[in-house]
């Protein structure tokens, strides 16, 4: 059983030393190899440089692990080294693969009371090795025991602290008591300074539109954390591509080294940021595209995000089009794009625009589809007879679905033959199957006008259809304008008449003996009554008597001389 009063740790030394070895003759080599760090009472060393990489120097400094150094400390004094080359160097600590982390500034290690109290005015820095973990803290060796609260220690959790037990330290003396022999140190204060003086370093080094490499730091859902060497910058996710990135998880991750371009750095000193971009060290895909996406032209692309006033659709990596949402359906009226497309979705388009100074394109979903409206002579000529619902409701009409894409419009005045229409809700109602007639087309402003009343048969439609020209008829005279008189022949059905051409009274005769002897006779009262019912009924003159003055009001009987179907118009000149 090991002896409780050796430290474990000299217990594992002495089990791995050789027979022919003494665990005194070990370390009295020790001393002696690590002497050369206390001569003079400080921690100056002469390091030669083996290899130089793209942020940092390591140098040899005679200790079984090499040491290193930032080559930005070298670069901001306008210093460059090569291998070979010897440098003055002190150590400052271990970093967590076991390299000595190394600083140009010479550090004192205190050798008594009377220079701790030197440090401690002065707010020196000076070394300390941590000697274990204790409540509260850590033990630290400066020349004599010192504590260094754990609050003060720079480190985030114990398993940090642990790591400092057996390391040298730079930290500051923030408590001194001679008398009681009590000292406290800082470690975290000079920490932060360091990465203080880093930052600025950093920030004084690097300007807008260097290219730098840094290292991902954490990554969130707007974007990466990049450390560049002693200074975060900020990569937002729309500077990681070209092409549109949902999150950064999903092409950067954790501890990955990435160029970037530093795109502005922030001049407020108590703001300091920078931002970066990769996207940028790259050619845009825009500069590619004159020539290569024409009007018209169809093409294929994935739905990236939709709007409510439409879809953008990626047709290659950094190239996108905007299909608005009024050029996606010929006949239906979205409100929101999402109810015809969705994210990831694959469609085909037409382009209607492209702008390479502005990098927008405009796409189309409904011109892949055929443009409805190219059929529509063919398919619905003027004089057809047409059935579709009643899709809207206006105060001055209705209109009414064709096809998909295809709507006519039925006037107020087209929807009833017999009576005054106020508001088409008086005839129709939306959804309401109705036929009617169409009237006019015109494809360029996508208009075509439709009756119902044209298909709804009419008295005078009727009458037209019951006679033929020729035809003697009794009709009432409404209106007589000089040689011309308007003439009702029923209701609602109405002639012109060219009164001009009505025959004369006949001519009186030359009277004779027989006729002398006739007058003079008793006149045939039978003869008479049959004379006075004829005219009474047929509207004419008797015989030998003058014709009446054409006027409003008479019945007289007419033949109709032309009857136009297409037109609905009746002639007539007086029987």
């Amino acid at each position: 059983m090991a002896n409780p009063s050796i430290p474990e740790s000299q217990t594992s030394v002495e089990s791995a030393v050789a027979p022919d070895e003494s665990f005194s003759d070990l370390l009295s080599q020790y001393d002696k190899s690590h002497s050369r760090k206390r001569d003079d009472g400080s921690k100056q060393l002469v390091g030669t440089v083996i290899v130089v990489t793209a942020d940092s120097v390591l140098l040899d400094i005679g200790f079984k692990s090499e040491g290193i150094l930032p080559l930005a400390v070298l670069q901001s004094a306008g210093e460059t080294v090569k291998p070979g080359d010897k440098m003055p160097v002190s150590v400052t600590g271990r970093d967590p693969e076991g390299y000595y982390q190394l600083t140009r500034a010479k550090v004192e290690r205190p050798k008594d009371w009377s220079a701790l109290e030197k440090a401690f005015a002065d707010k020196a820095t000076i070394v300390g090795t941590v000697t274990g973990v204790i409540k509260g803290g850590l033990s630290v060796d400066v020349g004599v025991r010192a504590f260094m609260p754990a609050s003060r220690s720079g480190a985030h959790d114990a398993a940090e602290m642990e790591k400092l037990v057996e390391q040298e330290i730079l930290c500051r003396i923030i408590k001194l008591d001679v008398a009681e022999e009590d000292l406290v140190v800082d470690r975290r204060v000079v920490v932060e300074e360091e990465e203080r003086s880093v930052k600025e370093r950093r920030y004084s080094e690097m300007k807008e539109g260097d290219t730098v490499s840094g290292t991902v730091r954490s990554l969130t859902d707007y974007g990466a954390f990049v450390d560049l060497g002693g200074v975060d910058a900020l990569l937002h996710v729309s500077d990681i591509a070209w092409s549109r990135i949902s999150k950064p998880a999903d092409v950067l991750s954790v501890g990955q080294q990435i160029e970037v371009k530093v795109l502005k750095i922030s001049t407020e000193a108590d703001k300091r940021r920078i931002s970066v971009g990769m996207k940028q060290l790259l050619p845009h895909p825009w500069d590619a595209v004159a020539g290569k996406y024409n009007v018209g032209e169809r093409v294929r692309g994935t739905v990236t995000r939709v709007a409510e006033f439409g879809a953008f659709v990626e047709l290659e990596l950094g190239i996108e089009g905007l299909i608005h949402v009024s050029e996606m359906s010929w006949g239906k009226k979205m409100r929101s794009a999402s109810t015809l497309v969705k994210p990831g979705e694959v469609v085909d388009a037409v382009i209607l625009g492209v702008n390479t100074a502005e990098r927008r394109m405009s796409l189309g979903l409904k011109q892949t589809l055929g443009d409805p409206w190219a059929e529509v002579p063919e398919r619905f000529p003027v004089g057809s007879a047409i059935e579709g619902p009643v899709v809207s409701i206006m105060k001055f009409g209705a209109f009414v679905q064709l096809a998909e894409g295809v709507e006519g419009m039925i006037h107020i005045s087209e929807m009833s033959a017999d009576k005054r229409i106020n508001h088409p809700q008086e005839v129709v109602r939306l959804g309401q199957l109705v036929k009617a007639q169409v009237l006019a087309i015109d494809t360029e402003k996508r208009q075509l006008r439709l009756s119902m009343k044209q298909l709804v048969p009419s008295g005078l439609d009727e009458y037209i259809v019951e006679h033929k020209e020729g035809d003697v008829v009794t009709g009432r005279i409404v209106e007589a304008t000089g040689e011309r008189a308007r003439v009702e022949l029923g209701e609602g059905i109405h002639a012109s008449c060219r009164m001009g051409t009505a025959s004369s009274a006949s001519p009186k005769k030359t009277p004779t003996p027989e006729s002398s002897e006739a007058n003079n006779a008793k006149p045939d009262l039978s003869s008479l009554g049959s004379m006075l019912q004829a005219r009474w009924k047929g509207g004419t003159p008797a015989e030998g008597a003058k014709p009446d003055p054409v006027q409003a009001g008479q019945i007289r009987k007419f033949k109709i001389t032309k009857l136009d179907t297409a037109t609905k118009k009746i002639e007539l000149e007086p029987a």
